[in-house]
């Protein structure tokens, strides 16, 4: 009798430490919010001491810059010399991304990073960069105005504000159906807040301080862009932000055969679009993202809600 009872006691034993185990293992493979900036944050400081050996890499580690395949190390990573007060995170945690608009000094020369890692099990498997270093790469450039994160792209929505991952999607969507569509983004009805505007490369191209004709972003005319192609490379459900890879296709706007390539943020809450702000270089029309697994959508003629 007693040697069964303490069979059984040795067998729970056995049992209660097996599955605290695995618990520990299934935390130890997560990664919340405060994690995937840890992450960005290791990247950045490996980057600034030109060490990427520190980096906590998966063995099969891909790495990209401007889409081209590169070994970690080359690229910016040779000439990186300090990391200036900007930067916006876009902390998708269901998806474990984490991605990033930062100002880098290059040789003493400020350049701007679009950065996206992916983390899985607490490893970099993927490193995706964009660097955008002047007025000729970027068709517009004013990394001196990027001196921190603006109070916009940063408010956290109240509970109530909060919307599906899925709606966060479909409302930042309309945005390209409206560049496809051109004229206005009344023409699908985009659901802007009115004090919405939009920064790229650091300079104001709609909303309040922007050029004449321009203050309203929902209303500026904007060129058709027939060709645009995105895809989903962040959404930060806590925060209401979406961050779209965006292919503007030739709009014969930015030289003989090329396209703007963009990382666009959308800030989201209440059914409205607060913000958009975009890191964006000039590339050859149709070139490949370098992720081939990932999906890319083309949008469609119209389904944004009508106005109220």
């Amino acid at each position: 009798m007693k040697r069964s009872i303490g069979f059984a006691l040795l067998f729970g034993m056995v049992a209660v430490a097996a599955m605290a185990q695995n618990q520990a293992g299934t935390s130890a493979g997560t990664c919340d919010r405060e994690c995937l900036r840890g992450f960005i944050t290791q990247y950045l400081d490996a980057l600034i001491r030109h060490d990427q050996k520190i980096l906590p890499t998966a063995p099969a580690v891909r790495f990209t810059e401007d889409t081209k395949t590169l070994p970690l190390g080359e690229g910016l990573w040779k000439g990186a010399s300090k990391l200036r007060p900007y930067r916006q995170d876009f902390l998708d945690v269901r998806e474990g991304m984490a991605a990033s608009h930062v100002v880098v000094e290059e040789n003493g020369t400020p350049v701007m990073l679009a950065l996206r890692l992916r983390i899985e099990n607490r490893k970099i498997t993927e490193i995706e960069t964009m660097v955008t270093r002047n007025k000729a790469e970027g068709a517009l450039f004013d990394v001196e105005k990027l001196t921190t994160p603006r109070a916009a792209m940063n408010v956290v929505p109240e509970a109530s504000q909060r919307m599906p991952r899925a709606e966060l999607i479909r409302i930042a969507e309309i945005y390209a159906e409206g560049l496809m569509v051109g004229g206005n983004f009344d023409a699908v009805h985009a659901p802007f807040a009115p004090d919405a505007y939009r920064i790229e490369n650091g300079v104001i191209t709609a909303g309040p301080g922007a050029r004449a004709g321009s203050e309203n972003i929902r209303t500026q005319r904007v060129m058709a862009h027939p060709d645009i192609s995105y895809r989903i490379a962040a959404v930060d459900e806590e925060m209401g932000v979406v961050l779209f890879r965006l292919d503007f296709g030739n709009t014969k706007n930015y030289g003989p055969g090329n396209a703007l390539t963009l990382f666009e943020a959308f800030k989201i809450y209440g059914g409205q679009i607060h913000a958009v702000e975009a890191f964006m270089d000039i590339m050859p029309e149709n070139t490949p993202s370098g992720w081939p697994d990932y999906e890319v959508r083309k949008p469609t003629r119209f389904s944004g809600p009508a106005p109220e």
